[in-house]
């Protein structure tokens, strides 16, 4: 488990963005492109240090299938919503993790969503993780947006911790009109994480048969996998 991060102040995170998206041509090349969307509100400190010191682990399934690019994107305290460029390399994306702080506000799924289709536009992404425990806005605008993603071929994989109602009834939603998966984990269980991040990292890198090179060792994957195929695909 990594150290809790720092409160970083806004000029000092614009800054550090900034020169991370000069990364994004040397860092992706070939590699899949995934989009790492977290809720950064308060209550989620615990969960935003876990994935920071999961998300290296990504990459480790990548390895066979053309490697991978990953973005980060996260929302928190009051109309904050950014995003990094694309970072090949895992020490660079823990160090962007590690300046951040979560801080309260309500969620925006809405503009994370809206962020991944207007970076479809530019770039080609294959797919994106949410991870997050709480759904506070329009569940019919985010099914919209959702449905879009859809239609552009990017899978989302949507994994909640806890199970609220509300927040499991629209990841679910979202997770299958983009033709993606919905799965919970357990953030005191980091290797139930671990393995959803691992099984989309490999599909953004690989597609479906490098998830399925994957779940032969990892009972995770296969279940992601026969939730994608009880969803539109």
């Amino acid at each position: 488990m990594t150290a809790p991060a720092t409160h970083s102040q806004p000029g000092e995170i614009d800054r550090f963005l900034g020169a991370a998206k000069q990364l994004a041509p040397l860092a992706a090349g070939q590699a899949g492109r995934l989009v790492f969307a977290l809720d950064a509100t308060m209550s989620r400190q615990p969960t935003w240090d876990l994935a920071c010191s999961l998300q290296a682990r990504m990459f480790d399934a990548t390895s066979q299938s053309g490697g991978l690019a990953v973005q980060l994107v996260y929302f928190r305290g009051i109309g904050e919503c950014r995003a990094s460029g694309w970072v090949g390399e895992p020490a660079r994306l823990t160090g962007l993790m590690r300046r951040i702080a979560c801080e309260g506000g309500q969620t925006q799924i809405a503009r994370v969503l809206r962020h991944i289709r207007d970076e479809a536009r530019t770039v080609p992404v294959r797919a994106f993780v949410y991870v997050g425990d709480a759904m506070e806005e329009d569940v019919d605008a985010l099914a919209s947006l959702a449905g879009e993603l859809g239609l552009r071929g990017i899978r989302g994989f949507v994994f909640q911790e806890g199970h609220d109602p509300a927040a499991g009834s629209a990841f679910a939603t979202i997770a299958r009109l983009t033709g993606g998966a919905h799965a919970r984990f357990d953030v005191n269980a980091p290797a139930s994480l671990l393995d959803l991040l691992r099984g989309a990292a490999a599909y953004a890198s690989g597609g479906r048969e490098a998830m399925q090179r994957l779940a032969g060792s990892t009972p995770a994957v296969k279940r992601l996998i026969a939730a994608m195929d009880g969803g539109r695909r």
